[in-house]
């Protein structure tokens, strides 16, 4: 597809979920019921879906997945493991909506720190999105004591993945993130620290709400 991002460079040896999903999950599935309190049939696009094992368990929740992930490897595996869900190979710069319409829930874990554009990813996100609607991002947290801790203990290099061909790239707080999305019109932005104590999370999962108007 045109503007199709680098393969963020994963290998996907099944459909299993990882173990970064033990502190991502339960704090995603939370926020779905949040915004879905009555639990009724509801539709929502994953952009990143990866090997699909996310979008296999929201819908086991009830809900409608749709998704795309960059990586051929794991929409194979997505295929192979989750015939049922309609998980496509497409980029965070593609036209979505043209494609796939809109959503009252766009689900994006782990994935903005792989852009070389975030800002055409948030406007993807955003466009997603119907009025109303709410969008749910997470990404590894970074923060002045998280920061000052990996100095202290010698683990820069193995944070900041220098080595790791199409890895993380950029490595947002909770402020970058949040003037990200409001640039694009997001509003209502929540941040939850998941992951170890607050000050050294390992994630963030921002909560954003699309205006009516």
């Amino acid at each position: 597809m045109k503007g199709r991002a680098t393969d963020p460079g994963y290998l996907y040896a099944d459909g299993k979920l990882n173990d970064s999903h033990n502190y991502l999950l339960p704090t995603t599935l939370s926020i779905l019921e949040t915004i879905n309190p009555s639990g009724a049939t509801m539709k929502v696009f994953e952009l990143g879906c990866g090997n699909g094992s996310v979008a296999q368990a929201v819908s086991r929740l009830g809900y409608l997945v749709t998704g795309v992930d960059v990586s051929e490897q794991g929409i194979q595996q997505a295929h192979r493991t989750y015939p049922h869900l309609k998980l496509s190979q497409g980029s965070a710069y593609d036209n979505l909506v043209e494609c796939y319409g809109t959503f009252p829930i766009v689900l994006s874990l782990e994935v903005v720190e792989h852009l070389y554009s975030p800002r055409s990813y948030a406007k993807n996100l955003h466009a997603l999105l119907e009025p109303g609607g709410t969008a749910i991002v997470s990404t590894p947290y970074h923060g002045y004591w998280k920061n000052l801790a990996l100095a202290v203990t010698g683990k820069f290099d193995n944070h900041f993945t220098a080595l790791w061909d199409h890895g993380h790239i950029k490595f947002w707080s909770i402020d970058t993130l949040s003037v990200l999305l409001r640039e694009v019109g997001f509003g209502e932005i929540t941040a939850y620290r998941i992951g170890r104590v607050p000050a050294l999370a390992k994630s963030m999962i921002a909560v954003a709400r699309k205006p009516f108007v």
